[in-house]
């Protein structure tokens, strides 16, 4: 099988050289090809521009002098790769380094803008590192987050950008996930967990000792945004305290009370919210539904921000930096069938300069709309999902792949998804179902999945299913079934339980025990296991239940052909678990197709790394569905 993989993916890529003309196949390397530039950020006074460009199949650093145009290559890696970079002042930027390794070791640097000066601040590191505070305090310190003192929690440091030297500003007492600081660079809030409550912390000033605010369970969000900076004590947030939606509301921060709410809405979900430090105010919040939405919260920030939705009309944007007087902006944009572009925009004159294309083999003309859809579960639960059907096919008996979305939590959203992309254009209609216990439908139906991974989180997917076969939309004996993640997991449940709806069904670094996965947990998570414990299941006291719910114990089962993949560097992965049961199917004779992929930080590799993925998967797609 391994020999026939191979030779199909060199096949596939000498015709992936072809430019495709109407009617005929898009390569598959089209699909998932790896950007030229990405990553960009603008300088604080508006004057530069950096971004990630690939060089020799290594990203570096550039940065370009936006008055002439002029570029300067900072680094030239012949190792490691950049994880992320950022201005630090106007003249410094600040890069973070990993290699392949599960260890993900890591270096970073400081570096002036013109390529001078290059101090390294610490040298092939295991610790992971978070920026709460990028901006120069003292033209010397940044504000970071890092577990170098205890793998299981993060303190707080101030990392001394001239000579690498890291003070501890906050020890973590063992129970702390996160840290903000306010908008001068002031640590003032620290969130703490037992795994199922999380307990708002909060200090006046830095000399003062940490007190409780509000304690809320997990299922209810309280999403720090940003301090006010007209009134003391006071705190912008997503809540959903005593509420099923998310709101933007004001906290009083001595209270623990809600000041004001600053926007709600019953059928709404507050997804994002936009504070302006240079106006002092939040701005507008998003929404998301089928789509996301911007809604404004004042008649200013209408009257600035909606230019740019005139000069992109029919495109979702966002902000993903701007200059400290905001008046220069990155904005990507994106729709269901283009994966968009980077803008520069310059409020002053109300233009738009293109940067760069995501992806410039995708042509939008042949590419399929993302539809909204919902339909009744089993038990009168209204479950919302998306279908892409096929270009030029009509909507009828249409071969189908369903794609459960990863988890827990999380859902599908509207926009460019290049997997989804790829299997419309190999004629198959694409299910997406935002199951119970999809976030960003409210807490109820969040908490609706709630140990249900083997019951009504499966039985959402199949009632989706067979909505598809009552539209007529789906032929019913070609329906494939395929995740990644968690939604590998569901797949593959779904897959041996329903013979009579799965042709077939395959698992990308899919969950197969859910014992295993639990002790995969990183160790700077540990402080959730509780909380999974509540969404998952507790392998002491659901020990019955979990061993029922994971397909690794069912391989007596399953009888429809399956495909599995699995990266051997994913420590959340137990590959010999997989290889074990990929065994236990082929003593029964399941004919299991299995391919390792590699998908680590260099983009080179992880563009390889998927393509070969995806023109095996198109091969057992064929040979299972297409050719019934």
């Amino acid at each position: 099988m391994l020999k026939r993989i191979i030779l199909f993916v060199l096949v596939a890529s000498i015709w992936g050289c072809k430019n495709p003309q109407k009617g005929e196949t898009i390569p598959v390397d089209d699909f998932f090809k790896t950007f030229d530039k990405a990553y960009y950020h603008i300088s604080p006074d508006g004057k530069s521009l950096s971004y990630l460009k690939l060089q020799d199949k290594k990203l570096d650093l550039f940065v370009e002098n936006l008055a002439t145009g002029n570029s300067v290559q900072l680094t030239h890696l012949t190792e490691k790769t950049i994880s992320f970079h950022f201005w630090t002042s106007n003249n410094e930027l600040i890069y973070y380094t990993e290699d392949e390794s599960k260890d993900r070791r890591s270096d970073i640097f400081v570096i002036n803008k013109d390529g001078s000066k290059q101090v390294q601040l610490s040298a092939n590191e295991k610790t992971r590192l978070k920026v709460i505070e990028d901006q120069l305090i003292d033209d010397k310190y940044i504000i970071v987050a890092s577990n170098k003192r205890d793998s299981t929690v993060f303190d707080v440091y101030r990392l001394n950008v001239r000579n690498g030297q890291m003070d501890i500003a906050a020890k973590n007492p063992g129970n702390i996930t996160e840290w903000m600081t306010d908008n001068k660079g002031v640590l003032k809030i620290a969130v703490a967990s037992d795994g199922v409550n999380e307990t708002l912390l909060y200090r006046e000033n830095e000399n003062q000792s940490f007190q409780p605010v509000l304690t809320n369970n997990f299922e209810t969000t309280f999403q720090p945004v940003a301090f006010s900076e007209q009134e003391t004590n006071v705190l912008y947030a997503i809540s959903s305290v005593n509420r099923d939606k998310n709101a933007l509301v004001s906290l009083d921060l001595k209270t623990g009370k809600e000041k004001k709410v600053l926007f709600a809405n019953d059928t709404l979900n507050v997804v994002d919210a936009r504070y302006s430090k240079a106006q002092k105010k939040m701005l507008f919040v998003t929404c998301e539904t089928w789509k996301k939405e911007k809604f404004y919260l004042d008649n200013n920030s209408r009257d600035i921000y909606s230019k740019i939705d005139l000069l992109l009309p029919g495109s979702e944007w966002r902000i993903m930096d701007k200059d400290k007087m905001e008046k220069v902006f990155v904005i990507r944009t994106f729709t269901d069938k283009n994966p968009g572009s980077y803008y520069l925009y310059t409020a002053s004159e109300n233009k738009l300069k293109k940067l760069t294309d995501i992806n410039s083999s995708i042509k939008e003309d042949m590419m399929s709309d993302m539809k909204p859809i919902s339909f009744k579960s089993q038990d009168s639960l209204t479950i919302n999902g998306y279908l892409t059907l096929p270009r030029n096919k009509k909507a009828t008996n249409l071969p189908v792949v369903v794609l459960p979305h990863n988890g827990p939590g999380g859902r599908n959203s509207w926009g460019y998804n290049a997997e989804v992309q790829f299997l419309a254009s190999r004629g198959y209609a694409v299910l997406q179902v935002n199951y119970r216990g999809s976030t960003g439908y409210g807490k109820s139906f969040y908490a609706a999945g709630f140990k249900q991974w083997s019951d009504k989180i499966q039985e959402d997917v199949n009632d989706g299913v067979r909505w598809l076969v009552k539209q007529q939309i789906a032929n019913p004996k070609k329906v494939a079934i395929y995740g990644n993640g968690f939604g590998g997991y569901i797949a593959l449940n779904c897959l041996y339980k329903n013979p009579d709806l799965y042709s077939c069904g395959g698992s990308n670094s899919g969950v197969i025990n859910l014992f295993s996965y639990l002790k995969t947990i990183p160790p700077f998570l540990k402080s959730n296991l509780q909380m999974y414990y509540e969404i998952i299941g507790n392998p002491v006291t659901d020990t019955d239940y979990m061993r029922f719910a994971s397909p690794v114990f069912h391989a007596d089962r399953f009888k429809a052909p399956l495909f599995i993949a699995q990266n051997p560097k994913d420590p959340r992965v137990n590959v010999a678990e997989g290889v074990q049961f990929i065994k236990e199917l082929k003593k029964r004779n399941v004919p299991v197709t299995y391919i390792e992929k590699e998908e680590g930080p260099n983009p080179v590799l992880r563009q390889q790394g998927r393509a070969a993925l995806y023109k095996a998967l198109e091969e057992f797609l064929k040979t299972n569905l297409s050719k019934k």
